[in-house]
């Protein structure tokens, strides 16, 4: 049995319907980390796919590029690399998509929900084509990323958020309970409670 340190900082998934606000709770929580002693490293998953090529090209239909898993998560694997040892940073992966990445990544999932009147507007107002906007919306109402991130992660570190965005307090919010969240992973690890 091969022996790997234990990380010195979590991964966590931020995941959620187009539009729920992954992209702006992952840019805060990394802002808010930077000055800490558990830097978090805000990896969007969009950019990453487009900066390297990991695609097989452009959906007219669905407005958006068709991920060439395999390769993005090679690329991911180099990168966030759980199995390395103690990395300098911790990592917010940002995708809407919970069931792409490998279990033994996710140390906290975070889904984001919104109530679908306000993800409507939201998308409408990112100029999405209708038919997204109302798979978007349907696939928000269906509960389907917080679904399919009970089927991905264990209950326990799967915590349920909402960003209905009437305020910015309640982003603030949010991003002050993963950064407790984080600090309280922090502490037992270095208290040497981490999973036997």
């Amino acid at each position: 049995m091969t022996t790997h340190h234990p990380r010195q900082f979590p991964i966590i998934l931020i995941t959620g319907t187009p539009g729920t606000g992954k992209t702006l709770h992952s840019a805060l929580l990394s802002q808010e980390m930077s000055d800490s002693e558990s830097p978090m490293k805000h990896v969007n998953i969009g950019d990453v796919v487009k900066e390297n090529g990991f695609h097989e090209g452009w959906d007219d239909e669905w407005n958006c590029w068709i991920v060439d898993e395999e390769r993005l998560l090679d690329h991911l694997e180099g990168v966030v690399n759980p199995e390395s040892g103690p990395a300098e940073t911790g990592f917010i992966i940002d995708h809407h998509d919970p069931s792409l990445f490998p279990e033994r990544w996710i140390d906290l999932a975070v889904v984001l929900t919104c109530d679908n009147s306000v993800l409507h507007e939201r998308l409408t107002s990112r100029n999405y084509p209708s038919n997204k906007i109302t798979e978007n919306v349907t696939a928000e109402i269906m509960q389907t990323c917080l679904s399919e991130t009970r089927e991905s992660y264990d209950e326990e570190i799967i915590v349920e958020l909402t960003s209905e965005g009437k305020d910015d307090s309640e982003v603030e919010e949010n991003v002050g309970r993963i950064v407790s969240w984080i600090e309280q992973w922090r502490k037992d690890r270095q208290g040497g409670v981490h999973g036997q």
